[in-house]
């Protein structure tokens, strides 16, 4: 079963980590548009649509990274508190009732919202040029199934909980800074071998 909810993981990391770089190319189209606006005094007319199209990728199909780090928000401070079974329980009841309808919501108009675009050949009416919205648009279903398919990982990873009462392995490849100073306070202390 580990490698299965390994195998989501690591493709929610590829995805997340292969749409980070679109942050560098929001930085440089950001700069250019500061450097063309106000040296040069020449704006452009692509620089909107270009940085809400590149920050809702970066965005969107971040979130399946997100969520197989465990990275999204909680109130920590109760649900550290708890034993794993106990935060096992309550993710897979909330899972059922608020992430998986809503997810499933999201594919099903996402995948409305894409094909109408599609069909239309949608362009942007925030700038004359009018960039091509139905590709961005597209990634809404496709963030959806991906979402979904990560979220099977994480209710899977809930029951081996509530079987074994431990959570089983992630893949990391981060840490919150958090958890390594208290983990390094803890080792001071004598507290960990």
């Amino acid at each position: 079963m580990n490698r299965i909810l390994f195998a989501i993981d690591a493709l929610s990391t590829w995805v997340g980590k292969a749409f980070a770089w679109s942050i560098v190319v929001l930085t440089l189209a950001i700069v250019w548009e500061v450097f063309s606006r106000y040296v040069l005094k020449t704006p452009t007319d692509w620089a909107f649509d270009v940085s809400y199209m590149l920050y809702g990728t970066l965005f969107m199909m971040a979130g399946a990274y997100t969520l197989s780090r465990n990275g999204h928000v909680r109130g920590d401070f109760l649900y550290r508190q708890w034993s794993p079974r106990t935060q096992a329980g309550l993710d897979l009841v909330l899972y059922v009732l608020f992430f998986f309808p809503g997810i499933l919501a999201l594919i099903y108009a996402g995948f409305g919202f894409a094909k109408m675009s599609w069909m239309f050949n949608e362009h942007s009416s925030n700038s004359p040029n009018g960039p091509p919205l139905y590709h961005f648009k597209t990634l809404i279903p496709i963030t959806g199934v991906l979402m979904l398919l990560q979220g099977l990982a994480e209710a899977a990873r809930c029951v081996i909980c509530l079987r074994t009462g431990q959570w089983p392995q992630r893949l990391h490849d981060v840490e919150e800074l958090e958890k390594v100073i208290l983990e390094q306070k803890a080792h001071e202390r004598g507290e960990v071998a």
